[in-house]
């Protein structure tokens, strides 16, 4: 694969706004950050967009030999109603008070519930997956270090970054586009309460009110860090000072990503990231998803057909087809027409593939497939243009079908070309499964929890309640519901 990764992967930069020739750092080495959720509720289904998007480029930087070291955080702290202002009660501790549960119960509950929605997405996990509360004391020594450089201040236990005084030797508002006059001009005035010296100032540790659950020990007192602190040392722990790329949420350019950079600039006089990449929103029916307005779904909701969105119950592997039919910059707009139109496209795709083993080979080639295999790296080279590529693959189901009606001839060398290209773009880049790979999945976790049902029924005959409970909560906890009946106990999959 090195002879494609001469061919000069361009990367849409959005620092730049333009495409760049990706030149990592280290030759043959990529260091990959992606801001990961805040786990104080079921994953968003545009968040899963985000990473999916990050994971087929995760795939086909590996399928290129790179050696990738690919961090996504999880925020488990810090994280605040008012992102903007750095204000409001903190989310998982919010939960955690309305539940009245510990926050780390929040916290484990979510994300377990997360790890399991991208299992199902067929997301390969990332190499490191660092939490804000594991590097509380790598953030107060940013903190320290910020300080010690003239570009923070202390007030009243807790701490802020001065945009102002930053922005006189550095660029704060690069990365948005946004000027820090218009920002000024924007804002409201101070009032005597607030410990901000001007508005624009973000929080690097928050000092605890005494209500205040999730708190740690500063040299400024007991408190907490701000949200945006997390990823400026997470990132420079695991992938240094500056690394390859950071990828994100297009909603994270501004404030978050814009204070990651002023962090680091301000820290390490180094600017964090050569290639700042961001994925777009994801739209249902037309309109923003939204929990207040209905128009929000769970991606359990959409496998299990349990919604009132959708006519059908859709496949993880469908609705990450449909994904992949869009390229990671832009709008996605879901709606039960575009996913019924993406499984049959899907199904297309798997039934040419499911035709391959039993093609014959001939003594000449039609079909130049070596044009085609180059032009599905074309595709990849530009910015990761999956849409191209699907659309490329699709001449391959072509080529398929004309081989199996006797239209077209391919020599071995030339079929194996095409069998390995179809599964090398399909399954290992695209990170798409076959529904056959499904239904084997499907029916080895059948036969793992009946044997579970008939040891918790033979506990419960024994009279071991304790084992029979745990059987059944355990399995609930993983979304297996036991449901016992005259005819014995069934169950279901949420």
């Amino acid at each position: 694969m090195a002879l494609y990764r001469d061919q000069q992967l361009k990367i849409y930069n959005s620092l730049t706004g333009q495409k760049e020739v990706f030149k990592p750092i280290n030759e043959g080495h990529v260091g990959m950050y992606v801001c990961g959720p805040t786990v104080y509720s079921n994953v968003h289904l545009g968040n899963c967009r985000t990473f999916m998007s990050f994971d087929m480029i995760f795939r086909y930087l590996k399928h290129l030999e790179y050696k990738v070291r690919y961090v996504r955080n999880i925020t488990d702290a810090g994280h605040l109603e008012d992102d903007d202002a750095g204000e409001g009660e903190d989310k998982i501790a919010k939960k955690a008070r309305l539940e009245q549960i510990e926050p780390m119960e929040v916290v484990q509950r979510y994300t377990v519930d997360f790890h399991n929605i991208l299992q199902k997405f067929n997301l390969l996990p990332p190499s490191i997956e660092p939490t804000a509360t594991g590097h509380i004391i790598e953030q107060i020594e940013i903190i320290k270090e910020i300080l010690e450089k003239g570009f923070a201040y202390e007030t009243n236990g807790s701490v802020y970054f001065d945009v102002l005084t930053f922005n006189k030797s550095h660029e704060y508002g690069k990365l948005s586009g946004r000027k820090l006059e218009d920002m000024i001009s924007n804002t409201r005035e101070l009032t005597a309460q607030d410990e901000k010296r001007n508005p624009q100032d973000f929080a690097l540790w928050k000092k605890a009110e005494p209500q205040h659950i999730m708190r740690w020990p500063s040299p400024w007192g007991d408190g907490f860090p701000g949200w945006h602190l997390e990823c400026t040392a997470m990132s420079t722990k695991y992938l240094g000072e500056t690394f390859d790329i950071h990828g994100g949420g297009m909603d994270l350019k501004f404030p978050h990503h814009e204070c990651e950079i002023a962090q680091s600039e301000a820290s390490t006089g180094q600017s964090p990231v050569r290639y700042w990449l961001h994925a777009n929103m994801l739209t249902m029916n037309g309109k923003k998803m939204s929990k207040s307005t209905g128009n929000n779904i769970l991606p359990n909701e959409i496998f299990s057909g349990e919604n009132d969105q959708l006519s059908k119950p859709f496949s993880p592997a469908v609705v990450r087809f449909f994904m992949m039919q869009a390229h990671y910059t832009s709008i996605l707009d879901l709606s039960d027409e575009a996913l019924l139109a993406s499984e049959k496209g899907y199904q297309r795709l798997m039934d040419a593939i499911g035709l391959m083993d039993s093609l014959v080979t001939g003594k000449t080639s039609d079909l130049n497939i070596q044009d085609w295999r180059k032009r599905c790296y074309d595709a990849m080279n530009d910015d990761f243009n999956s849409p191209v590529l699907i659309a490329v693959l699709f001449e391959g189901v072509k080529y398929i079908n004309q081989l199996r009606e006797g239209k077209a001839s391919l020599t071995e060398e030339d079929l194996n070309v095409l069998k390995k290209t179809m599964n090398d773009f399909v399954f290992d880049i695209l990170g798409l499964e076959s529904q056959a790979q499904d239904s084997a999945i499907s029916e080895k976790l059948s036969g793992v929890v009946s044997l579970l049902i008939q040891m918790r029924n033979e506990a419960r005959a024994s009279k071991d309640f304790a084992t029979s409970d745990k059987i059944r909560d355990e399995l609930s906890a993983m979304g297996i519901q036991l449901m016992d009946g005259k005819e014995g106990t069934t169950f279901s999959i949420s």
